[in-house]
């Protein structure tokens, strides 16, 4: 019988972007609170952007976090983690140079996790790369929040040490940030707003359904074959009833073949349960692994040609933006179920 996904590794990583999320939650705190506190327009404009950047990004992460489908147990030990830095930021009642300072720190410390993360994914699947690829747009837009930071921590220390307004520094390496962030391009989800539409969901999911697909197929290493199947059978599981729960219901006005599309993910469901009981060692596991990447790609072809047309149709960007939200939900509540089966 064909094991869930319990690699050491994936839970490894699982576990960082559950950190990320909270320091994420953390930095968007501490700029709320930075832009009631600071007074000069110009800095209070780019923490504002930082703020909006931030907001956005936890969004992207949230999408991640549930595109890559690995859960994490390490919840308490990361909540511990974020009240120690919540101490030592507030005690003793810092000035806001060291406010200021302590949030640089805060954005070294994410980008060096996220940094982590995508070397981390390089060396345990390309399913795993394909699934976290987003967490580019959030690497790179906190690092050049970095150098902002730094060119305000020049302009607070001069100032708390002199009196003075510094010759250089705050708007050089605003300038600097800024030129790097036009280097962020090339991902679905480097945008302005803080959710992406429902088809681009469905498409990552999609993507990463493929990859798994080609690394089960192009390997004979026996616990590869476990690693990625167990993977494949959660996502496309929690996939397939995601779907039937939001995305179906919303679309049966708008298409006459949708019974079809419900029979489909029900007859994949059915051949993912039958593989599960199979010795992967067997070529006929092999056999009935290429049947049922055959039907998952006839239904997501279906799905991409005929359906992704009725969603930008019938539906406006906000809609779809809601049905990303609820399909994000019902997918993460669906992961949860499997963890808790699996304990």
């Amino acid at each position: 019988m064909i094991l869930m996904p319990d690699d050491t590794k994936r839970i490894a990583i699982a576990s960082q972007l559950t950190k990320m999320q909270a320091l994420q939650t953390l930095l968007i705190t501490n700029e709320q609170n930075l832009l009631n506190t600071v007074v000069d327009t110009e800095i209070r404009q780019q923490l504002q952007n930082m703020l909006q950047d931030d907001q956005k990004n936890m969004g992207i992460l949230e999408t991640v976090i549930i595109q890559y489908g690995v859960k994490s147990n390490s919840r308490k030990s990361i909540q511990a983690m974020i009240e120690e830095i919540q101490d030592s930021i507030t005690n003793p009642e810092p000035t806001l140079f060291e406010q200021v300072f302590q949030q640089e720190l805060l954005k070294h410390r994410q980008t060096m996790t996220g940094l982590i993360i995508h070397k981390a994914a390089q060396i345990v699947g390309t399913d795993v790369e394909a699934a976290i690829m987003p967490l580019n747009t959030i690497n790179f837009e906190t690092r050049a929040h970095q150098e902002q930071l730094k060119g305000i921590l020049e302009v607070l220390g001069v100032r708390e040490l002199t009196g003075e307004e510094p010759d250089q520094g705050f708007k050089a390496r605003v300038q600097d940030a800024a030129a790097a962030l036009t280097g962020v391009v090339g991902s679905v989800v480097t945008r302005v707003d803080e959710e992406i539409s429902i088809r681009d969901l469905l498409l990552a999911d999609h993507t990463k359904s493929d990859v798994l697909f080609r690394e089960l197929l192009g390997t004979n290493d026996p616990e590869r074959v476990q690693e990625y199947f167990g993977q494949l059978y959660q996502d496309i599981s929690v996939h397939g009833l995601a779907e039937e729960q939001v995305l179906y219901p919303a679309l049966r006005p708008y298409y006459e073949h949708m019974q079809e599309i419900y029979e489909q993910t029900e007859e994949v469901i059915q051949m993912l349960d039958d593989i599960k009981h199979l010795d992967p060692s067997e070529p006929e596991f092999k056999a009935q692994v290429e049947q049922l990447r055959v039907a998952v790609r006839a239904h997501i072809d279906q799905e991409e040609h005929d359906i992704f047309p009725k969603i930008k149709h019938n539906f406006s960007l906000e809609q779809q933006q809601q049905l990303a939200t609820e399909f994000k939900t019902a997918k993460s509540q669906l992961q949860d179920q499997y963890l808790q089966n699996r304990s």
